[in-house]
């Protein structure tokens, strides 16, 4: 199964050793902050994983090689890609068979890490239900990848242009367990409060590891997802947020935007509307999940599996 994966040695050897392990998705650089910010972002997350004492996990495509755990050199090169290609989980064998290199989103990092045996995984916002789905059917191939993962994932919950009650829904419906971060209002990325509460709040990265724990010994087969909101102080002010949104969801309607071209244009939107302050959201956002998807890492290899 693992044939064509390359795992980079140190992750190889801390995954063999139990030691801990955190995956990082290769997007966020790829295709989700503007050059030089992208490389400058992406480096930082591993050293501050490394500086907690865990190994970090980068996982792309490299040439054609699905990879779990790319070098400096090579997060450099992708970051400076003009034809780097943005590969969800049915188009990574595409992309191998061609020989391309690509950045990989929440499905497709999050299958390559479980290859890898990594069990953490920190992102910053998940795919979810897009709005008008009942008509659509447009849902992120995210959902269905995890609900058959046995993970741990954070994020900040979904994007706050999707729809989150029916994003909700879903996760219920295929059995994808959510737990608040010291908190039940289910964040909106952008946003520490979406204005929907989830049942659940976990208060430390010990409590979440014995919840996958528990989840592992019952063989509950689906990722654990880690709503971890960002802070007060660095969130999008809520009344902005609202009224940019309202104002993106009408130019993508007058524009006639629809299918894999809404979110690009929604985000362009945001970007634009709040003068680059919804990049700098991105950016806190990644920084929290990835120091606390390293906690849990470490805490749960202090357990036995």
């Amino acid at each position: 199964m693992t044939a064509s994966l390359v795992i980079a040695a140190e992750v190889q050897e801390a995954v063999s050793a139990g030691d801990p392990v955190l995956a990082l998705e290769s997007t966020i650089f790829t295709h989700g902050l503007p050059r030089p910010r992208n490389v400058a972002v992406a480096l930082e997350a591993e050293e501050r994983v490394r500086a907690l004492g865990v190994t970090p996990a980068t996982i792309g495509v490299v040439d054609g090689r699905p990879t779990v755990g790319m070098s400096s050199s090579e997060i450099e090169r992708l970051s400076d890609m003009d034809d780097v290609v943005k590969a969800s989980l049915r188009d990574v064998p595409i992309v191998a068979a061609k020989g391309l290199s690509a950045g990989t989103t929440v499905a497709a990092t999050a299958y390559l890490a479980h290859l890898a045996g990594v069990r953490v995984f920190s992102t910053g916002g998940l795919g979810g239900v897009h709005r008008d789905a009942q008509r659509t059917f447009d849902e992120s191939a995210d959902l269905g990848t995890l609900a058959a993962l046995p993970l741990v994932v954070v994020s900040a919950g979904v994007k706050s242009i999707l729809d989150i009650p029916l994003t909700l829904e879903r996760l219920e419906t295929l059995n994808l367990a959510v737990v608040g971060y010291r908190t039940t209002d289910y964040p909106g990325f952008y946003i520490a409060d979406s204005g929907h509460d989830i049942e659940y709040a976990v208060d430390s990265p010990a409590e979440i590891a014995r919840i996958a724990q528990a989840r592992d010994g019952l063989g509950i087969a689906s990722t654990l997802l880690v709503a971890n909101p960002v802070s007060a102080g660095s969130e999008l002010d809520p009344d902005l947020h609202d009224d940019v949104l309202t104002r993106a969801l009408g130019a993508a309607e007058d524009a006639g935007v629809t299918g894999h071209d809404t979110t690009p244009f929604l985000l362009d939107f945001m970007q634009r509307e709040t003068a680059g302050r919804s990049l700098d959201v991105n950016v806190e956002v990644y920084r929290g999940n990835v120091r606390l998807g390293a906690e849990i890492a470490l805490a749960l290899s202090g357990m036995p599996r």
